[in-house]
């Protein structure tokens, strides 16, 4: 039965990598033929994408190499090729002075490729240097709070469901934190940060914990624990008007089916299928009830559409209404590259500029200012916080140095690790805690650009996450330690 179930997953995995190629090659082959530009540039640029999300694949691979090789094959290779085979090379982002010409295209291609490459770079030095997952591991090692798990399941469950309905709702009710809306509700002390944490990354953290010592300790096979994820990441993404459930949700379910590979666990198929379908469905879902509430809410402001002619009259960019914009174009990637290499005021200068801007709820961003045309700029900003985010690549580009470039990419890559590093040896060995979190770090990569002095805020809360963590399984062993050394 056991090797039924293997050769079925086999084949399955290989349908989806014929399928992944024939497709890729199809794109790549249309796009060459409508790219204006060099096309050897396009060849690399193609190369060096697939070599990036090949990174995220190979063996020694660590979860924040996936994620970054995915958003960024998204964001970069997938939006541009397609947009060039079918649309003309048009884009419904704001590109800044971007004119369309074929030069302008080799010069983002190539500026995107050399950031690619500091990261590629970044995973070898890794995995020689720093540290890889071993292939497989059998241990517990977060003893205290496993045996206080197992000891109050269901009482930890239940108080876990209803802390998720309570945030949920009460950031619903007072709107302490919600994506593109100024905040209805000041609390003392910086306590909007807990919220903000607890719906981001510090509920799911919570869901990472429970599915560890479920089912790879435990060793249970029930859908309770799943089920419960699921609800955590529904409610709390529409708490947040945040059609995102696919990123914390897909760093679960693939934290997960690395530990069953580590694990020697056996689960079966149709549990992970049955998991996958309702994570489907209450992902549309999250989207139908955001978009209907922010249709409601946000009073037309970010439905306006605005045309951006390039000097040869061909549009290339428009803000498009998020009823009918494409899913590609929800990933931050190219479009930033564009505006910042066809910016003429590149230097030392924007640099340092842009590491000055301050948070405020009431302005858009540095980038919607002063590098493109945003359609953010005339919003009703005492109601509304939209911004543009050029994303890293784009980011550290504003110097106009690619080696400076290659440099900030190499050393981002090596802190993401450091940082990942650090969830695996205090989060105990949990692979779920640390797909998620190494998921948030790429994402915030892959969206850098606004209030970039405030990132350690986000770091800030990852490492006081996984510190939380650590403590509290320190005092439960000591708590329980003869108990657990009983059994």
């Amino acid at each position: 039965m056991e090797q039924k179930i293997e050769k079925y997953r086999f084949d399955f995995v290989m349908f989806g990598k014929i399928v992944f190629f024939l497709a890729s090659a199809a794109l790549f082959t249309l796009a060459l033929s409508q790219y204006n530009g060099d096309s050897a540039i396009y060849v690399l640029f193609t190369a060096v994408s697939y070599l990036l999300l090949w990174f995220g694949f190979r063996q020694k691979s660590i979860f924040f190499d996936t994620f970054i090789g995915i958003f960024f094959w998204l964001g970069f290779w997938l939006k541009l090729t397609i947009r060039v085979a079918f649309m003309e090379g048009g884009f419904n982002q704001a590109v800044g002075l971007f004119d369309g010409s074929g030069a302008a295209f080799d010069q983002a291609l190539l500026i995107s490729s050399s950031g690619f490459v500091g990261l590629i770079a970044a995973s070898l030095v890794r995995e020689k240097l720093l540290f890889s997952y071993p292939n497989k591991t059998n241990d517990i090692h977060l003893q205290g709070l496993s045996f206080f798990y197992s000891r109050y399941r269901k009482s930890i469950l239940t108080g876990f469901v209803a802390l998720v309905v309570c945030v949920a709702i009460s950031n619903v009710y007072y709107g302490f934190y919600q994506r593109g809306s100024i905040s209805q509700t000041v609390l003392p002390y910086g306590l909007n940060g807990i919220y903000k944490w607890l719906l981001m990354f510090g509920l799911a953290s919570f869901s990472a914990l429970i599915l560890k010592f479920e089912y790879f300790d435990a060793k249970k096979t029930t859908y309770l624990a799943a089920i419960i994820s699921l609800i955590e990441l529904f409610l709390s993404n529409v708490s947040l008007l945040s059609r995102g459930m696919i990123l914390n949700g897909s760093a679960l379910i693939y934290g997960v089916f690395q530990s069953v590979k580590r694990y020697g666990v056996k689960l079966d198929v149709g549990f992970f299928i049955k998991y996958l379908v309702l994570f489907a469905i209450l992902f549309a879902s999250s989207v139908v009830v955001v978009n209907t509430i922010r249709s409601i809410t946000f009073t037309g402001q970010e439905f306006s559409i605005e045309k951006i002619k390039a000097k040869d009259g061909k549009i290339v960019s428009q803000a498009a209404s998020s009823s009918s914009v494409l899913f590609l174009d929800r990933w931050v990637g190219i479009e930033g590259v564009m505006a910042v290499s066809s910016y003429s005021g590149k230097g030392w200068n924007l640099w340092n500029k842009a590491w000055q801007e301050q948070y405020s709820e009431n302005e858009t961003s540095f980038y919607d200012n002063n590098l493109i045309t945003s359609p953010y700029l005339n919003t009703d900003k005492s109601k509304h916080h939209f911004i543009s985010l050029p994303g890293i690549i784009a980011f550290c580009f504003y110097p106009g140095s690619y080696l400076f470039l290659f440099g900030c990419l190499f050393l981002s890559g090596i802190g993401a690790s450091i940082l990942e590093l650090l969830v695996y040896k205090w989060g105990g060995h949990n692979l779920i805690l640390c797909a998620l979190l190494a998921q948030v770090v790429a994402f915030r990569f892959a969206s850098f650009g606004y209030v970039p002095a405030q990132s350690y805020l986000l770091f800030g809360s990852i490492l006081l996450n996984i510190v939380i963590i650590y403590l509290a399984n320190k005092i439960l062993f000591f708590w329980f330690k003869k108990e657990i050394k009983g059994n």
